[in-house]
């Protein structure tokens, strides 16, 4: 492995900049735009984007390959804010850049992504300018920062996905895809765990095309970094198989520069550039704790802006020339190279019509006429299926009409049934592969399916659904950020037996219906599941998560009740009654076929029954209350929900006067039917429940 510190001699020296050259001039109205936004705020972080000016400016003037006139060519180079709280660091760079705006629809507007109004109302109500970047919020912004190290992990994802992208697409003449990723991190990032991991796995890959430039200024909140972390952090990188290079001065553009032709000569392992610079640059609070969290006050900026040689008198200045210095040198050569594609792509449907088909639904995120035509229709059968045996039965029949429908699992696919047959492994030497191997690592997994997502890419992630609390993070985001990802969480509950408390999830059910955003489905059988996956993959702006069961599912018979097609609309009256139901019993998962059992229980003894299958809360709350009032009529009082999982939130369904068979403690380690009898999931106990119920009404 490769460890090289760059000195290059600056121009000028960097303590006073007197140079007056354009570059030093964009370089301190980054640094006094960010300044004077903080303050304005009254509220955010100036000392690291003041700090990291010159890499912003350096990387963007001279290597990032962008056009501004067209912020989502797909063959753009990514840049990746994961110091999140730096966030005036991008605003600046947007706005000097001159990026267009493009609205969630993928127009243009007309109007800047980031205007210097935007950066005068940095943190303020309905600004484009939020406290950490969003992605959709914000043009320019390549995806949602601020969480420490989950944009490292995103990095890793945008890097496999390009190299995948690559692979497939890629013909002799027709290169349409050799992007770069940077990102941009700090001393918090490399504390986070989440980055170990995806920095393990991005040297496992030999990622070439990702670098990430370390911010190191041995400050956090609480004071210096020696206070809990004094690791040599290249020595850690070089051992993941980083090329690792050391830039000793963050002013110093000409070794800054060196470091990233370094970075791109590079073809075998992913670069990691270690920067060592001052927080709050030039400013009274320089190399302190005091400089990242807090404005650094008005006297302290005029102290700053003076060190800069800058008008101190002046907030929010721009100089004659910066911007369109800036853009020019963005423009001239992203905006040339972007043209070249658009012409390239053209001649490629031309050349290789069927994948320039399938490229451009890809990149619309859409999907093929007939992409579902393959789904099974499974047959009525008491022994069953669990479901995440069908889940993987589904998986495979979409996938070749959807080869961009791509992920893997946390070192669990024989468990999460989440193999693709015949695909072959994303590997260094295969990076065509569709099968990911995550490793042990569920945090990064999360991370960098986010990643893969935001290139166009339909990620999916699979494991344990008690794992979730160890990627809990990267979920919550795909909902913030709105990203189609596709989360498979197999072991859905107490079912997993003899494996214990430790591996049965209670709350995470509630959990994730909790967040909002997300459509989270627990099927109950085999054709079930089948209507989920199809939601999943229609689900193009809301993550998807899928909670299968370990143990086999009875696939009921579709011809005695009701189409599961209904699990399309959240929930749907699976089994009924003559007229208006006495009592309903709300199921989900391996519980709808012991709702079944009770119904009929009840029914032979003379108590007017309905079952209600309810797999998604989230789909049947954006149903119409006609159709509500249809699957639950608030006539009927009496009402039992059924799941091996928390009873927090069912009172939503079934009311004050209803009851729920669920759980309020943890498992326990058993056989299966031992603990359905200890925690009542029985139809002996839901008939009696279902009766005490109507009593009680």
């Amino acid at each position: 492995m490769t460890d090289t510190t760059i000195n290059a001699t600056p121009t000028a020296t960097p303590e006073l900049h007197e140079d007056g050259s354009q570059s030093r001039l964009t370089i301190d109205t980054i640094r006094t735009l960010s300044m004077d936004a903080v303050q304005r705020a009254n509220s955010g972080h100036p000392g690291t984007p003041m700090a990291l000016a010159p890499v912003g400016y350096t990387l963007w003037s001279q290597f990032l390959r962008y056009d501004p006139a067209h912020a989502d060519w797909p063959n753009r180079d990514r840049f990746v804010l994961s110091v999140g709280h730096a966030s005036m660091l991008l605003y600046s760079l947007i706005h000097l850049a001159g990026i267009e705006e493009i609205d969630a629809e993928g127009n243009k507007t007309g109007n800047e992504a980031v205007s210097l109004s935007d950066i005068e109302n940095f943190r303020q109500l309905g600004s484009k300018t939020p406290g950490h970047p969003e992605y959709r919020h914000t043009t320019g912004v390549e995806t949602t920062t601020g969480p420490l190290g989950q944009g490292c992990g995103n990095s890793v994802g945008m890097a496999i996905a390009e190299r995948w992208l690559a692979a497939r697409y890629n013909k002799d003449g027709f290169t349409l895809f050799d992007h770069d990723v940077y990102t941009l991190c700090g001393d918090g990032d490399m504390m986070e765990g989440v980055s170990a991991e995806a920095a393990s796995m991005a040297g496992h890959l030999k990622l070439s095309n990702l670098c990430w430039i370390y911010d190191s200024n041995h400050i956090t909140i609480e004071g210096g970094t020696s206070l809990a972390f004094d690791e040599d952090v290249g020595k850690r990188f070089e051992a993941y198989g980083w090329n690792v290079i050391h830039v000793d001065d963050a002013n110093d553009t000409a070794a800054l520069a060196k470091a990233l032709e370094t970075f791109k000569a590079t073809d075998d392992k992913p670069t990691f550039i270690i920067v060592h610079s001052v927080i709050g640059y030039g400013s009274p609070r320089a190399g302190t704790a005091k400089a990242h969290g807090e404005p650094l006050g008005e006297e302290n900026i005029k102290l700053t802006k003076q060190a800069y040689g800058w008008p101190d008198d002046k907030n929010f200045y721009v100089p004659d020339g910066v911007a369109a210095h800036f853009k020019d040198m963005i423009a001239g050569r992203g905006g040339k190279l972007r043209d070249e594609w658009v012409e390239m792509v053209g001649k490629y449907r031309d050349a290789h019509p069927d994948l320039g088909a399938e490229l451009d639904l890809m990149l619309a995120d859409k999907l093929p006429e007939g992409w579902d035509a393959e789904i099974p229709v499974f047959p009525a059968d008491a022994k069953g299926l669990a479901s995440r045996d069908s889940g993987g039965k589904v998986l495979n029949a979409i996938v070749g009409k959807v080869p961009w429908l791509i992920g893997g699992s946390a070192d669990l696919a024989p468990s999460t049934k989440t193999d693709i047959k015949d695909a072959g492994s994303f590997e260094p030497g295969n990076y065509g592969g569709a099968n990911f191997h995550f490793g042990i690592r569920e945090h990064a997994m999360g991370s960098i399916v986010n990643g893969m997502t935001l290139s166009h890419l339909k990620g999916y992630g699979s494991t344990f659904f008690v794992f979730l609390d160890y990627m809990r993070p990267p979920v919550r985001l795909s909902a913030l950020m709105e990203l189609g990802a596709v989360w498979v969480f197999t072991h859905d509950s107490i079912g997993v037996g003899e494996d214990g408390p430790t591996h049965q999830p209670i709350e995470q059910m509630a959990m994730m219906r909790a967040t909002p955003g997300i459509d989270t489905f627990r099927p109950g059988d085999a054709n079930e599941v089948a209507y989920a996956w199809r939601a999943a993959m229609e689900n193009g702006g809301t993550p998807t998560v899928l909670v299968l069961s370990r143990q086999a599912l009875p696939t009921l018979d579709r011809e005695k009740y009701a189409s599961a097609k209904g699990v399309l609309k959240g929930a749907y009256v699976l089994a009924d009654c003559e007229g208006t139901p006495d009592v309903i019993l709300i199921a989900t998962g391996s519980e709808l076929s012991l709702a079944v059992e009770a119904h009929d229980k009840l029914t032979s003894g003379g108590t007017k029954a309905r079952v209600v299958s309810m797999p998604s809360w989230h789909r049947y709350e954006l149903q119409s209350d006609a159709y509500k009032e249809s699957v639950l009529p608030a006539a009927v009082t009496a009402r039992v929900a059924i799941e091996m999982a928390s009873e927090m939130g069912w009172d939503r369904y079934v009311g004050m006067k209803g009851r729920t068979v669920t759980m309020s403690s943890f498992g326990a380690s058993a056989p299966l039917a031992k603990l359905q009898d200890k925690y009542g999931f029985t139809a002996d106990n839901v008939v009696a429940v279902a009766k005490s119920t109507l009593e009680e009404n």
